[in-house]
């Protein structure tokens, strides 16, 4: 199967979600997250109700006005799953998430390639079924990162799911450099990615449009030197661009109110 590494590395994000709590005191389930408004408990209620929507199972009756963090109708979808669980046991919830998956991933293991490919309906619009899978991963390790930095075991875990983070941000960066910023004719802007996953990026604006290009010695607007964690943090809205700045393990060279821009534009998680 073209796409089994998407259900391995689910399975990877999702055991490891699940082993991670199992046996935690159920206060650790109200410990609470860097997700606006969202407790340990909200964000595994969030995944298993997800999971058990796409497998045909209903989203929960709402009523009354939507917290304010509440932006848009995946937001909705999501709130009415993390409401119907707020005061369950922790575990009950967890047990749930757990059978959820496992339904997922069994019938992501029998899809066949064309399954895989076939375009339909996903958050960010109509989609290759593999490309939605893959945000799923995204959501998912973001999540698990979520629930670690909340009960102050903030390693981040490796593996594949780490890597479709990075890649998927760093796709994000000539948009954010080109349209969000409105980076003037001939901007060049390199960010430096450091940890397992290092890389640099150099981002240029010919021609009116901002792209990838191979890095030379020409010189640079701006150059940011971050870790991966906090690179992915602020792309996920995790952190924000103050607190992305003003971190000692982030390095600015060049105009600072291009990388305050920067910063400020780099949100790109729905």
């Amino acid at each position: 199967m073209a796409y089994e590494w998407i259900v391995d590395a689910l399975d990877e994000t999702w055991g490891a979600l699940d082993r991670l709590l199992r046996d935690q005191a159920p206060e650790a389930f109200d410990a609470p997250t860097p997700c606006p408004g969202w407790s340990v408990r909200d964000v595994v209620s969030h995944l298993g109700g997800f999971e058990a929507m796409l497998r045909g199972g209903p989203v929960p009756p709402h009523e009354g006005p939507w917290p304010s963090y509440v932006v848009n109708p995946i937001g909705e979808i999501n709130e009415a799953f993390v409401e119907a669980n707020r005061g369950r046991p922790g575990v009950d919830v967890l047990d749930e998430f757990r059978a959820a998956t496992a339904q997922s991933l069994a019938e992501l293991r029998a899809l066949d390639d064309a399954a895989w490919e076939r375009v339909g309906w996903s958050p960010e619009g109509d989609r290759p079924y593999h490309r939605f899978m893959e945000t799923r991963l995204l959501d998912s390790w973001i999540h698990l990162q979520d629930v670690r930095d909340a009960l102050a075991l903030p390693e981040d875990d490796h593996g594949v799911g780490e890597e479709v983070v990075v890649n998927r941000f760093e796709s994000a960066l000539p948009y954010v450099i080109g349209k969000r910023v409105g980076a003037p004719e001939g901007t060049r802007v390199r960010i430096n990615l450091t940890g397992r996953l290092a890389r640099s990026v150099d981002i240029a604006v010919v021609d009116g449009r901002a792209g990838a290009v191979t890095a030379s010695d020409a010189p640079l607007d701006l150059e940011v030197t971050t870790p991966i964690a906090l690179f992915w943090r602020l792309a996920a809205g995790r952190i924000d661009a103050t607190a992305f700045l003003g971190s000692s393990s982030v390095t600015v060279a060049g105009d600072r109110d291009l990388a305050r821009q920067f910063a400020e534009s780099m949100r790109v998680m729905i």
